[in-house]
């Protein structure tokens, strides 16, 4: 065999460091925050776009000033959402003012005031029937700026002279702004011409094409903490059962990350932890309560034997939790945990926030999710979709894997927040056996 030549371990490594950076920040511009990269994408473009249109379907526009790459959706629910300074998530109020912010920038002049910029907006929007009355108050000011913020962030804003925060002034603070036309326009990525509504454009976006069950599912992997078996059309899982092992290699060339299979599903693991917006464990209330949340559920609903079908077990994704158990859970932890660990004085005297905060987290990392429709029952497939799997192949029986009804389920990836027990043989130095209780790293 072959040994690849340092010129070519270089080469991939290139291309590598690229393809993450890309990944992990779809628009990077030449005076950006990544700016020291970016001559590694101009190098290595063309490769790069034939890579990510052949495996995820995704278009990569490089320019002398900026590189776009276009990502497509993955389905209601499954974005990864823009959030405040304060880490709180975009309202649809703050997207509505995104979106109308850029309407108007694509034609704007090079230059223009920011009392100008907002008159304009809220033209937009009484052209478009959308109702911005909050402008004028505080609240709706600064859901405004939070908006404009977020244009600055990416570079389509730049703040000449002032900061669109003065918007939020009693007196009505003014500023120069300076406008990227060509970033306000590669900004958007969904079909929005040929959507009807919202919900269409969500849809549509995440339509895989031509590139189907297999598009879907790679796109799934790279896009997910987690993908689920039952998340997955029985085309989806016929493909990724049969590819598995050879998408492991190529995501492992491509972006270094490595695969973890398992009976329930499939997750790619970024031993460099550079491409999530989500880390557990993670610092604050939230990110602890929600850690240890998850270890004493597991610990109380772990299901006694789980295993696979094709070796005569029974397929186990998730497990109802009880009506009220996240409520009792939480108040325990805030009672052993709230004062000595100096949680947010906030979240201890309102359970229902910390609970929605916990939930939330956990939801978007994967590990709980509310009962309902599966994308194996068809639910949020766009139309014409290759649903079943080639005539004659045998799938994993999904069926049941999941309780049904409104409740919150506990879902398998949790089980490894939970405490680890480790049995050590006993050594010559002592008797016995020593056993240990670990969390994870």
């Amino acid at each position: 065999m072959t040994l690849p030549s340092t010129h070519d371990v270089a080469l991939a490594a290139e291309r590598r460091t690229a393809a993450r950076l890309l990944l992990a920040h779809p628009l990077v511009a030449s005076d950006g925050p990544h700016s020291d990269l970016f001559p590694l994408i101009r190098r290595h473009a063309d490769w790069l776009g034939k890579r990510f249109q052949q495996v995820l379907g995704y278009r990569l526009l490089v320019d002398s000033s900026y590189a776009r790459l276009f990502k497509s959706g993955l389905g209601t629910g499954s974005g990864h959402r823009l959030e405040r300074s304060t880490s709180t998530p975009f309202t649809p109020h703050t997207y509505a003012c995104l979106a109308l912010a850029l309407s108007v920038l694509v034609t704007a002049p090079e230059q223009m005031l920011l009392s100008h910029l907002v008159a304009d907006i809220r033209a937009a929007a009484a052209d478009a029937g959308i109702e911005l009355e909050e402008t004028g108050r505080a609240a709706g000011k600064r859901t405004l700026v939070a908006a404009l913020r977020q244009l600055v962030d990416w570079g389509v804003l730049i703040e000449t002279e002032g900061h669109v925060s003065a918007l939020t002034q009693e007196a009505g603070g003014e500023a120069l702004i300076t406008i990227d036309r060509e970033l306000a326009r590669v900004v958007v990525a969904g079909p929005l011409s040929q959507a009807r509504d919202g919900t269409d454009l969500v849809r549509r976006a995440a339509d895989p094409g031509f590139g189907g069950p297999r598009t879907y599912v790679r796109r799934m992997l790279v896009e997910a903490p987690v993908v689920y078996l039952d998340e997955l059309t029985d085309a989806e899982r016929d493909w990724l059962r049969t590819r598995q092992r050879r998408e492991a290699q190529a995501f492992s060339e491509l972006l270094g990350l490595e695969m973890e299979i398992r009976a329930e599903g499939v997750a790619l693991v970024d031993a460099e932890e550079e491409l999530t917006d989500l880390h557990l464990p993670g610092t604050g209330t939230v990110a602890q309560a929600a850690l240890l949340l998850a270890e004493r559920l597991v610990e109380r609903l772990r299901p006694q034997e789980p295993g696979h079908p094709a070796t005569g077990g029974t397929l186990v994704i998730g497990v109802a939790v009880p009506d009220g158990l996240v409520d009792e859970v939480l108040a325990e932890l805030i009672a052993e945990y709230g004062q000595r660990s100096n949680w947010q004085r906030g979240y201890l005297e309102d359970l229902p926030s910390l609970r929605e905060a916990v939930l939330d987290l956990l939801v978007r990392m994967r590990l709980m999710a509310r009962a309902g429709r599966l994308r194996a029952e068809g639910e949020g497939l766009p139309e014409g979709y290759v649903e079943e799997a080639s005539e004659g192949r045998t799938v994993t029986d999904v069926h049941g894997a999941r309780p049904g009804g409104d409740g919150w389920v506990l879902l398998a990836a949790a089980a490894r927040y939970a405490t680890q027990v480790t049995v050590r043989p006993a050594t010559t130095a002592g008797k016995g056996t020593d056993v240990q209780e670990e969390l994870p790293l």
